[in-house]
Formats: C-alpha cells, structure tokens, sequence
C-alpha cells in the first residue's frame, strides 16, 4: 500500500492512494482513526483493516487537486544517520564510521510535497541532502537484530537539508543546530508499505537541483543497514509507531563540490527513490 496524508476541511486525514484517488481511512470504517500515527500503532492487523476498507471508499480525493502533507505530520521522534552512504564518507575524506553517527530534527521542521524550504535569515551555507527514511510501524526497545526488519512498516522520502555553517562551523559544531531549522525535514508523498518494497538496500537514490542531477548513488552502499539501525538505535530508545529515521546520504552534496554549491531562492527540488516516487520542493528566502 500507499498511504498518504491529505489536507482537507475535516484536517489532516490518512489515506490509502487507490487507482489516481486518496480514500479517506477513517470514513472508510470508522473504527479506524483518521491520524497516521494512530493507524500505524494498529499494526499488521490494522494494516490489513484498512486494505480491506479501501476498495468500498466512499469518501475519495482526486490525486491531481489533493494537496499532500507529509505522510507523518507530527512525528514524535526524527531520528537522523550521519555519513551513512560508504561513497559519501570517501567522498568527505572521512574514516567509515565503526558505529552509527546520530543527530535529530523536530518536528517542526517536517514539511510535505510542494511545501516550500524556507533559507534561514542567519545561515548562507544551506545544503540539499537525498535520504531514504524507514518509518516505524511498531513500539520496541533493545529488539534483537534478527527481528528488527518487523518494526519498520514501510519507507518513504525524505530530504535532509542542512546549514553547513551551523553544523560545521560553530563551536564545538553544532550538528542538531544545523539540521533542524523549520522546514528543513521534508518528507513523502508516501509511506510505502514493505509488502509492495520488502528491500530497502537496493534502491537508486537521485537528487536533481532545478533539473540538474547533483546526487546519483544505490542505497546498496549503507555502511549500516535496516536490521543494524534499528538494533542500535533501540538499545538507546523505545522506537514508536510513526517515529521517523533518516538513513543519510550518497556523494554529490553541495559542501563536497568545487566551488561549494548552497540552496538560494527560487531554486527547486527534487528527490527521486527507486520504487517511492519524486518528493519535490521550491525554496525561497524566510520572511
């Protein structure tokens, strides 16, 4: 399945995308609730509830005047991998990480589809960073690595930008600073559900910059995978339903070229995964 979040009269609704249309969840039975979060702390079974409500729909959203939000509008936790991408650490003369990298974004940087990035008054380095994002579907901590892969419900787009001179260049560095400005979390158009994408690590992962293809790699080049990431990470948190969890990115960022290429007004972009879809984002200076 594709599920989306559709903005409408009524609020964010959950939705399932159904031939070019977006079926309301909530008004297909009504013992399923309308938040994402919510349907995706019901689990397989409720998976299987809404795959079966899906079809008899009454209430439907035309795909082409939809507006969508992010998939996860209020995710509680956004948790982010650093030089995660085996090409992107030899790309940044870096030493491959012997254990995961880590940093976090709030929620209020998460944005949807067409949603715009704004560029902060007090940063000039913004950066553009293609992610591929697994999505939480089950509550769990210290989960072994061999059941790991039962507690990501699906996959989805996310596009991790970045302001390099807040990550890089203030004292001490300040990774969180730099990567959680408003609307720096971009996010979607879906979750897609791991029985139409039961393999995440072979996926070409492109990033293209007013039509320009700036970032080209394979999620085959995770240093470390699914079942590894969610292993670890849950030693330190309980993972929850609808938390988010950024895989990093391959080479091509704009830091890495020469000269250095930052985000600027009226730019546009787009991140492509393999099986996913296109999420696409203008940018425009904050006001």
């Amino acid at each position: 399945m594709r599920l989306v979040t559709v903005s409408t009269e009524h609020g964010p609704r959950a939705c399932v995308e159904w031939q070019g249309e977006y079926v309301d969840i909530h008004a297909a039975d009504p013992g399923l609730p309308s938040r994402m979060r919510d349907v995706l702390a019901l689990g397989t079974e409720g998976l299987e509830r809404v795959r079966a409500a899906t079809a008899s729909g009454s209430v439907r959203y035309e795909a082409a005047g939809a507006k969508l939000l992010a998939p996860v509008p209020d995710p509680v936790k956004i948790v982010c991998l650093g030089l995660n991408y085996r090409d992107h650490a030899e790309e940044s003369g870096m030493a491959i990480p012997t254990e995961p990298i880590l940093f976090s974004k709030y929620a209020t940087s998460v944005i949807g589809p067409g949603a715009t990035i704004e560029l902060p008054k007090v940063s000039t380095e913004v950066d553009y960073e293609a992610e591929l994002v697994y999505v939480i579907g089950k509550r769990g901590r210290d989960i072994p690595r061999e059941s790991a892969m039962e507690y990501i419900v699906g996959y989805t787009i996310g596009h991790d930008v970045s302001a390099r001179d807040w990550q890089l260049n203030k004292p001490g560095k300040q990774w969180m600073a730099g990567k959680t400005f408003d609307t720096f979390a971009p996010i979607g158009p879906a979750i897609v559900t791991l029985d139409e994408l039961p393999d995440p690590h072979s996926l070409g992962i492109r990033l293209r910059l007013n039509g320009e293809t700036m970032q080209d790699s394979s999620t085959n080049q995770l240093i470390f995978k699914a079942d590894e990431t969610i292993a670890y990470l849950s030693q330190i948190f309980t993972l929850e339903p609808g938390d988010l969890i950024f895989t990093g990115t391959p080479p091509g960022v704009g830091m890495a070229r020469k000269p250095p290429v930052w985000l600027k007004a009226g730019d546009f972009v787009e991140v492509e995964i393999d099986g996913l879809g296109v999420l696409s984002n203008p940018v425009a200076a904050r006001l």
